[in-house]
């Protein structure tokens, strides 16, 4: 077990990390998308962040619509992950988007903003939500939305399928 524990810890030092991100679909009664506007970028995304070292996804997003939005909720089936390939200073990552199912009226009105990170939110139609995000954060959306109606999780790279 010693000889097999220090073989493990060997290729865990030498193997490549990757950087994980994790998003929600979150919808009101009418099928508009929330998304949020954060303070550290100039476009409008999906609400989510970064994991921290050993954290799921799931937990991640869980934890960063918390610490965010104040907003608590039970994350549903993943609908898609992107690998994203290495850009600008930023080493590749891979970016889960889960169903954060609907949300009523009375829980949109409890919505607040609780982390300065982000100056705004709002429900968005497709067409609004397409114009306010990023090209390859759009085509994550689409193929995620997608996915709430097959039934059937996508795989992309770089916002492709």
């Amino acid at each position: 077990p010693e000889a097999w524990n220090a073989y493990l810890a060997e290729g865990n030092a030498k193997q490549a990390r990757k950087r994980v991100s994790a998003d929600a679909i979150v919808r009101d009664a009418s099928g508009r998308i929330l998304l949020v506007d954060p303070t550290y970028k100039p476009d409008w995304d999906l609400p989510g962040g970064m994991a921290e070292a050993n954290e799921p996804p799931a937990e991640a997003l869980r934890r960063e619509l918390h610490e965010e939005l104040g907003l608590d909720i039970q994350v549903g089936d993943l609908l898609c992950v992107d690998w994203v390939s290495p850009h600008a200073p930023w080493d590749d990552l891979l970016n889960f988007i889960f169903d954060g199912g609907t949300m009523s009226d009375g829980d949109i009105a409890g919505l607040r903003l609780v982390d300065s990170e982000l100056r705004a939110f709002e429900f968005c139609d497709e067409g609004h939500a397409k114009e306010r995000l990023r090209p390859y954060v759009w085509r994550r959306a689409s193929s995620a939305l997608e996915a709430l109606g097959t039934g059937r999780a996508r795989y992309l790279q770089d916002g492709y399928a």
